[in-house]
């Protein structure tokens, strides 16, 4: 089994990387794979409303001179989908946004491409707006079919500066249990 992250902060190494895996440790305990595409590297420009992947129905967008078609390839090749975010004013980020955009549209295009597959939300934040990333993020797992679990709480970890969400026992024992019902989820589903 595996299991893909995208990574939607403009710090590659900041907080929602350190969450991401903590998350993956648990996953690596039970011999999951795991990657990690970091977006600030990995551009994905938004969706540019053509709809030529509807017409086209190959898999792919049409924007072709960035990374969003290896992104969605990742995700088609994965049985679980991690999206992370930073919270930017109470929202997921940009590079996130952009790419839910795109491989939505194309997953609908095609059959629902990643119906039944798992996905988790996570999010990092200093303070507030994390419901309304948590939102967005399992907006499009519903609405691509996707199934999600729950855990005691929403899957977010508080800290301001790098590191800080390290501090944060509360959310980091919510995303351990995110990562143990991911993974019996997987098992259940791959069944």
């Amino acid at each position: 089994m595996k299991v893909v992250a995208f990574n939607g902060s403009g710090r590659k190494n900041g907080n929602t990387a350190i969450l991401i895996n903590k998350v993956f440790e648990v996953l690596h305990k039970e011999g999951i794979e795991t990657e990690m595409v970091q977006l600030a590297e990995t551009i994905v420009k938004p969706c540019a409303g053509c709809r030529k992947c509807v017409a086209n129905q190959n898999r792919r967008c049409s924007i072709v001179n960035d990374g969003g078609n290896d992104c969605i390839e990742k995700m088609l090749s994965a049985d679980g989908i991690i999206m992370a975010t930073p919270v930017y004013f109470s929202d997921v980020s940009a590079q996130l946004k952009a790419l839910i955009d795109r491989a939505g549209y194309v997953a609908r295009a095609n059959d629902d491409m990643f119906k039944h597959k798992v996905g988790a939300a996570v999010i990092a934040l200093r303070r507030a707006g994390a419901i309304g990333a948590f939102d967005t993020i399992n907006r499009f797992f519903m609405v691509e079919q996707m199934i999600v679990h729950g855990a005691h709480y929403f899957n977010f970890a508080m800290g301001r500066d790098i590191g800080d969400v390290e501090k944060d026992a509360e959310g980091l024992d919510n995303l351990r249990l995110v990562a143990e019902n991911m993974i019996w989820l997987l098992r259940k589903v791959s069944g």
